[in-house]
């Protein structure tokens, strides 16, 4: 069984004026990204969007002094990217699709993700979305150390840092063992 994890593909984290954007590298996905989460809902697989939320409010988070604020809580950045958005709507209510408020870098990260992959029967993940040398390079060393075979769609991932696309993609395949689809 396998099951898609889109992580990120948000307003702040895409849109050209968003406030952590990939810019251009992000936004060149949305096709790829919307043709791989429609085929995995109409196929009934389990489709977890893992989204960024964030407190501007809160002093303990370490994002904080990294990055500027983005994917707040009940802002407009937060909200799924362009045609995602849409695919999102109209399988929301769909007994195979799972929205994930995360709160670090790995959608693992103090979630229940584990717990609804294992209670289907899940043993292998694919990741799509962005940031990818950020949330889906953590997401995926959490689905190695958790034994999950992992898929990479190449034409799915974007960074706003090239050299660090392009290092995440090499450390998948040859340190984490991922399959990386073309």
């Amino acid at each position: 069984m396998k099951a898609l994890i889109s992580i990120d593909y948000t307003n702040d984290f895409v849109a050209t004026k968003g406030a952590l954007t990939t810019g251009a590298a992000g936004q060149a996905i949305e096709e790829a990204i919307v043709m791989v989460t429609k085929e995995f809902t109409q196929n009934k697989d389990f489709v977890v969007y893992a989204i960024d939320r964030h407190d501007q409010k809160d002093p303990y988070h370490p994002e904080n002094a990294l990055f500027p604020p983005h994917n707040l809580a009940n802002s407009s950045g937060r909200n799924l990217y362009g045609k995602l958005a849409e695919v999102y709507e109209k399988s929301r209510e769909k007994a195979n699709v799972y929205w994930i408020d995360k709160r670090h870098y790995s959608a693992f990260s103090g979630t229940d993700l584990d717990i609804r992959l294992r209670e289907r029967g899940i043993s292998e993940v694919h990741l799509v979305g962005v940031c990818t040398d950020i949330c889906v390079l953590h997401t995926a060393v959490d689905a190695y150390n958790l034994g999950y075979k992992i898929v990479i769609h190449k034409h799915s991932v974007a960074s706003f840092d090239p050299v660090g696309h392009e290092w995440a993609l090499n450390h998948f395949k040859q340190t984490l063992g991922a399959e990386i689809i073309e």
